[in-house]
């Protein structure tokens, strides 16, 4: 292969399969750094885009996705003083706005969107982070600033953000809890949270069981639909805040006004897509290698190994909803 082009999978139509493809190694321009792809994190959203089901994500047919990615800079472009060639590095940082993704062996990276690898994380656990670390730190930091001795209840504990989600509140200080299947209640009491069966309990049961009725300080919802709407009943009467990262539906605010509570969106792909607030992010992945490394974050990833060769079994994975954990790609190096 010529040392100036590069393996790479695009998707050429909704819900084609993926297609190996030589292109243009890229060239790190001004202000970004050219980045050596070990891995790519596969999200849900990496498949409604293959799908042609995501047009919040901008993302045209064809096009080479995977949002997330770990691996190493080669070359630091014009004005980048923060990165140097060798350096390990991950980031939510393609995939979305025509921007080229990570199911590649390079790519040429806004400086802004990336973090150095959490020196104790391997690159594949380090891909499976941003998309979900970023969604749930500003869910609870940015948006209901989470302060310690809060009660924060997390739905989908044990989802790809809502695991993070818990693992950054416990950080912080808060007592969590999470609702989730029977099945995943060992998943969620291992993060330090109390697992609550959503089959069983219901809204007014665990709130009265764990708040004496008074609603939780913070409800951060990452299922949506009529568990967002549990949500509103469930915040704290006067002061509770809910968050959602998929309130995309229509829902009656009236629980919420009756408690005087408040009501937070999150869209985590407004940086790519505007181009504003990228520095954010950057920082806030710094944040992520520094619960990793004090040993407060840990990515929950299925065992099962994906390459190039057969990353769409990745996407069916999390399609036919068999996915124990964030699925990742491993990029070989031609």
């Amino acid at each position: 292969m010529s040392q100036a082009t590069m393996q790479a999978l695009i998707v050429e139509s909704a819900n084609a399969p993926f297609r190996p493809v030589q292109l243009p190694r890229p060239q790190a321009g001004p202000g970004e750094v050219l980045v050596r792809i070990l891995a790519s994190g596969v999200n849900p959203l990496d498949t409604k885009i293959r799908a042609g089901n995501a047009a919040h994500a901008r993302q045209l047919l064809p096009a080479v996705l995977g949002i997330d990615m770990a691996g190493v800079v080669e070359a630091a472009g014009p004005g980048v003083t923060g990165f140097a060639p060798g350096d390990e590095v991950f980031g939510m940082t393609g995939g979305v706005g025509g921007v080229q993704g990570s199911l590649a062996e390079y790519a040429a990276v806004d400086a802004d969107l990336l973090a150095r690898k959490p020196a104790g994380l391997s690159m594949r656990d380090a891909a499976a982070l941003p998309l979900a670390f970023i969604t749930a730190w500003e869910g609870l930091v940015d948006r209901a600033r989470l302060q310690p001795g809060q009660t924060v209840l997390v739905h989908g504990g044990a989802g790809g953000v809502g695991h993070v989600a818990v693992q950054i509140a416990r950080a912080l200080g808060a007592q969590v809890y999470a609702t989730g299947s029977a099945a995943s209640r060992e998943v969620i009491e291992g993060y330090g949270a109390t697992a609550i069966d959503f089959a069983t309990a219901t809204v007014e049961r665990y709130v009265g069981q764990y708040t004496g009725g008074a609603g939780f300080d913070v409800v951060y919802d990452t299922v949506g639909g009529e568990v967002l709407d549990n949500a509103f009943l469930a915040a704290r009467t006067y002061g509770g805040h809910v968050v959602s990262c998929l309130g995309w539906g229509t829902h009656k605010l009236a629980p919420l006004s009756l408690r005087a509570a408040t009501y937070s969106g999150v869209f985590t792909l407004i940086p790519l897509l505007t181009g504003r607030g990228r520095a954010h992010h950057g920082a806030i992945l710094r944040e992520a290698a520094r619960l990793a490394e004090a040993g407060k974050l840990a990515a929950r990833v299925d065992p099962r190994r994906f390459g190039l060769d057969n990353a769409i079994e990745a996407h069916h994975a999390i399609e036919t909803g068999t996915a124990r954990g964030k699925l990742v790609v491993e990029i070989a190096q031609s």
